[in-house]
């Protein structure tokens, strides 16, 4: 339950994640009595159970870390049942579905959980997650692992196909997240289930895709249709190295640049300073994210009972 715990102690049951090293983290739920093999040796769960989040613990070949789980550290270490989100595109949608404390959210599909645990956290303590996954393995293992996490009371996973039987929970939500190959067809459901001024976000790895949901989201009479890529692009900082350049007559590059912070001039007519360097490859695309407001549900056209694809 280490999730949703806020004692600061480890316990028994818990999720951690193990910091092994730089980008090498794995999950661990500690038991007592048992071990585990890192490439630092052998990790005894029991020098772990009773030690603060972020400690230190010792192996025979190194030091581990022991962190608290979060969503961003879970995204990145959790079980792949199915493609995730990440908290690039992640951030993007609880900012603008404006997810709050108090929210009521529905989500299709679950999937891995991955985005599901960033909602939970968004919309605590009084909101609610209603998420629905069309694979039945799949909801069951979200389901259980929601229990373990300890937020059994934030969300309620269903097995549904919501494209051919919608969602149960009319005129409730106040966004609707849609990961779906043909949103379009969820679209009229989506705008069942919502309140008067509830937003809905759909992800869609191709452009066609877009295309045929923001003209149903057109057609149900939502407004301020918006779509959106976001691509995480992370600069390296360095220290530079650079040869002044001979001004002839004008006094030396090195006079001027001595007052000038982080820039340091030495005697052999040089300068060193730090500069951020771009990445040699652009990370690739992920997907596109469409978002759609429905300020009024009366007086809209078509019929959103029958839901059918464009």
């Amino acid at each position: 339950m280490s999730f949703a715990a806020e004692r600061e102690t480890i316990a028994a049951g818990d999720v951690v994640i193990l910091h092994l090293g730089l980008q090498n983290m794995l999950k661990l739920k500690l038991e007592k009595g048992k071990s585990y093999q890192t490439k630092w040796g052998c990790l005894r769960h029991d020098d772990v159970i009773g030690k603060c989040f972020g400690s230190r613990v010792a192996c025979p070949k190194g030091y581990i870390y022991v962190l608290k789980p979060t969503p961003e550290l879970w995204t990145v270490n959790l079980s792949h049942r199915t493609q995730i989100l990440y908290s690039t595109d992640i951030s993007l949608v609880t900012f603008h579905l404006d997810l709050k404390p108090g929210s009521i959210v529905v989500e299709s599909g679950t999937g891995s959980g991955s985005l599901s645990h960033a909602i939970i956290r968004s919309i605590a303590p009084s909101g609610h997650l209603y998420t629905y996954e069309f694979h039945e393995q799949r909801a069951n293992l979200a389901r259980q692992e929601f229990q373990e996490h300890g937020f059994s009371e934030y969300v309620t996973v269903t097995h549904r196909d919501v494209i051919e039987n919608g969602f149960d929970i009319p005129n409730l939500a106040d966004a609707v997240f849609l990961d779906l190959p043909n949103p379009q067809e969820a679209a009229c459901h989506a705008k069942d289930a919502l309140q008067e001024n509830g937003r809905i976000c759909s992800f869609s790895p191709c452009i066609e895709q877009v295309q045929k949901m923001c003209c149903k989201l057109a057609d149900l009479g939502f407004v301020d249709i918006t779509t959106m890529e976001c691509l995480l692009r992370a600069f390296d900082v360095r220290t530079m190295k650079m040869s002044t350049p001979n001004m002839g007559d004008v006094a030396p590059l090195s006079h001027v640049v001595a007052g000038t912070p982080g820039i340091l001039p030495n005697v052999d007519g040089t300068v060193v300073y730090k500069s951020a360097v771009a990445p040699a490859q652009q990370p690739g695309h992920t997907g596109y994210l469409t978002f759609a407001t429905l300020h009024c549900k009366q007086n809209t056209a078509p019929d959103s009972t029958n839901c059918e694809a464009n």
